[in-house]
């Protein structure tokens, strides 16, 4: 056989997934890959229409910031446009020190770690701190990353159900007591739009004495009092004790950080192969990274924005007859079913001039595709007006709704 057979099988239509896809295609209604020409923060231009973006994660509507546009342009032209190395040799500037301090203090934390990509930090991390002897409980609805971390690192993964703290108790009292043990649950889960429920967590990883990770990679931004992540929404930062986080959502770049205690942190630092073995941020990223924190802690008045139009766009669905589950934040999914629906109600949208996510197994459970809806503090009231409008317009004449 040839290694590629598997590739041609998909291209031409032959395997299971390879015939799904060739029929989306034929139908006129694949959805990914579509490129865009340029962007206005909330709006777009594809073939030279305009489409009111609600499928981007740049909560805070930050990408567009004139602070963050000057910061990166300042950092590129003192720095230059890479720095071609690792930061464990040639790679570590000044300002990479001090966005990680700036992190650690914004968390509450006492150090922090910046990696290029937030997948990065999640497979380092995983796959340093678990090893043979240990375990990593996972939910059962946990990103790629996590799963790959895990699958990456030399432990045994388990997964409890959902943001289920009785099924999460019973797995660990059924584990060897003396494998060391850490749980890795999610602040806001991606796909659903709720939040993971960290007391639970907290005090089932108490009772059986594991550590604690939580990816917060939409929660960082969005959540809690000053925007420091689901950990500060619960006031539990003390009891968590490694905090995830990325740069491509609320922060408006890319490139992601763990924040621990500092030893832990040093230990990361000189053993996670991601971060040892992988070119540093380049310096237009940190500055603008590090503009997006001070515009974060110091214009509260956008996450204030943010939740208005979420639960706008929440109650309006859910009164229009839209399933969107029990979201909690402005990850909105507006859960269809059955795959060639879903792909026709984003065709619709699209075509009305509303740019969507449809997301289908295995990114979500079989029978729960659904379009990703995300809302931005940029939005305006007549841009969500129209979407609101499309939404009902189009989900009657497919019968959705």
């Amino acid at each position: 056989m040839d290694i590629f057979e598997k590739c041609y099988d998909f291209s031409n239509g032959i395997s299971t997934r390879g015939q799904e896809y060739k029929a989306v295609v034929e139908a006129g209604i694949y959805p990914y890959f579509i490129p865009i020409e340029s962007s206005a923060d909330t709006e777009i231009v594809i073939n030279g229409e305009k489409k009111v973006m609600i499928g981007s994660n740049n909560y805070l509507g930050l990408t567009h910031h004139p602070k963050v546009l000057e910061a990166a342009e300042i950092a590129g032209r003192k720095y230059g446009s890479g720095c071609t190395g690792s930061r464990f040799l040639n790679g570590t500037l000044d300002i990479h020190i001090a966005l990680e301090e700036a992190l650690a203090e914004f968390v509450h934390k006492e150090a922090a770690l910046v990696f290029s990509t937030g997948f990065q930090v999640n497979l380092g991390v995983i796959d340093t701190l678990v090893g043979r002897r240990n375990i990593a409980f996972i939910d059962s609805l946990s990103h790629a990353c996590v799963v790959d971390g895990c699958r990456l690192s030399w432990g045994e993964m388990i997964r409890f159900r959902h943001n289920d703290m009785e099924d999460l108790d019973s797995k660990l009292e059924n584990a060897v007591p003396e494998r060391e043990k850490l749980i890795i649950v999610e602040g806001v889960y991606s796909m659903e739009g709720d939040i993971g429920d960290l007391p639970g967590v907290i005090e089932v990883a108490r009772k059986h004495r594991c550590r604690l990770m939580v990816d917060d990679a939409h929660g960082v931004g969005v959540l809690g009092p000053t925007g420091a992540g689901t950990a500060e929404h619960f006031g539990v930062e003390e009891d968590v004790d490694l905090i995830m986080g990325t740069f491509s959502k609320s922060f408006a770049c890319i490139g992601g950080f763990i924040a621990a205690e500092a030893a832990v942190i040093d230990y990361l630092k000189h053993h996670a192969n991601t971060f040892l073995f992988s070119a540093s941020m380049p310096p237009s990223a940190v500055a603008t990274v590090h503009a997006a924190l001070e515009i974060i802690k110091g214009e509260p008045e956008r996450r204030k924005r943010l939740w208005e139009n979420a639960r706008k766009m929440q109650e309006t669905l859910r009164l229009m007859g839209y399933d969107i589950g029990d979201t909690q934040t402005p990850v909105v999914p507006v859960i269809v079913g059955d795959d060639m629906n879903t792909f026709l109600l984003w065709k619709h949208l699209f075509d009305e001039g509303v740019f969507t996510n449809p997301v289908v197994s295995p990114a979500v459970p079989p029978s729960g595709s659904r379009l990703r809806t995300s809302y931005m503090a940029s939005h305006t009231d007549k841009q969500l007006d129209f979407v609101l409008e499309k939404f009902d317009k189009v989900g009657r004449k497919l019968g959705l709704i």
